[in-house]
């Protein structure tokens, strides 16, 4: 159990400077005189059930990489499109320490076209067959080298699923959360495949114009949307034991949104399934960091934030981490891991 603290604001003025500029530090302090409410942040112990293979969450922190096989990706695009770097990049995280691999053909940056119906105007631009062509080769390739290699597909397209799970994907990474494309469900039951159900809201080209939310508005439809994933994954016939939950940092979160999400996370364990958390250089670390940075951050420049993030959300009940970095994310998560451990009751 984690205890959230409540502080108090002071200012220490430096009794040096002139009068007029004694503006001095804010500094923040544990309040004395006001309770602390207790906050469970525990994790939930499980065995997540894969393909062909079982995972035991909720003690070591499991960290997945991030390999993009897209032109436009927004942290590293274009970086991996042809299949040999892209494998290679994958082995060289396997190296450093992931856990498994997620592969991504598609980007779903904001103001994409992803997740638009295939028939309409609004159709994503990457189509199907074309995801395929970029993704299967990639893992195809490391398999081929790393044949015991644990790989996450990040697609919502059924079809693209359906063949990398004939491939030998073992988990379904679905940023929709099964809302995107009907049969996809169906797909992850028949392969009993693992899957991540994550929350986005709305689709990728509307969030840049989405009303800000509180953050009471914004953990309800986050719950709601999981719990519709989670039915929906039921419904299916898909085991409790296959989920993962994504809450979707970035994924229609404005900015501080995804702050309210990320200090309310372990409300979600609620829901009952153990937490996945994606905030890998996102651009609300890069907007917080603005400030500091001559106004602005680059991705590049991310990964000192990157890490502060996902410490938090591993405190805050995550049991994987999905990271672009892996070996200083593994390194954070053995220091995370090891609050955790020592915040456990004796």
């Amino acid at each position: 159990m984690l205890r959230r603290i409540s502080r108090r604001t002071i200012v220490w003025k430096d009794a040096s400077a002139h009068p007029r500029e004694t503006i001095g530090l804010s500094l923040s302090l544990p309040d004395g005189n006001r309770k602390t409410d207790k906050m469970s942040s525990k994790r939930n112990t499980t065995i997540w059930r894969l393909r062909t293979r079982k995972l035991s969450l909720g003690g070591r922190t499991l960290v997945m990489g991030v390999v993009n096989i897209t032109p436009d990706s927004f942290s590293d695009g274009g970086l991996f499109l042809d299949p040999e770097t892209a494998v290679a990049h994958a082995l060289m995280l396997l190296d450093e320490g992931a856990d498994l691999i997620d592969l991504g053909a598609e980007s779903t940056r904001p103001g994409s076209r992803a997740g638009g119906a295939s028939d309409s105007q609004k159709a994503p631009t990457v189509s199907t067959e074309e995801e395929q062509a970029r993704l299967l080769p990639v893992l195809k390739g490391i398999l081929r080298e790393r044949p015991d290699a644990m790989i996450s597909v990040d697609t919502y397209k059924a079809a693209t699923a359906r063949a990398a799970l004939e491939a030998g994907a073992e988990i379904v990474n679905d940023v929709s959360g099964f809302a995107w494309d009907a049969p996809m469900a169906a797909v992850c039951a028949e392969f009993g495949a693992g899957v991540v159900l994550m929350h986005t809201r709305g689709l990728p080209e509307e969030w840049r114009t989405q009303p800000q939310l509180g953050s009471d508005a914004l953990l309800a439809i986050v719950r709601a949307g999981l719990s519709a994933s989670l039915a929906a994954a039921t419904a299916a016939g898909i085991s409790q034991e296959a989920i993962v939950l994504d809450p979707g940092y970035g994924f229609g979160k404005r900015f501080d949104e995804n702050y309210s999400l990320l200090a309310r996370q372990a409300e979600l364990l609620a829901l009952g399934g153990p937490l996945m958390a994606g905030v890998s250089r996102k651009s609300f670390l890069g907007h917080t960091l603005a400030a500091i940075n001559d106004g602005g951050a680059s991705v590049e420049a991310r990964e000192n934030a990157s890490l502060a993030a996902m410490t938090a959300a591993i405190l805050h009940g995550a049991s994987i981490v999905r990271v672009h970095a892996v070996r200083p994310a593994v390194e954070a998560a053995r220091i995370a891991d090891a609050i955790l451990a020592a915040a456990l009751p004796e």
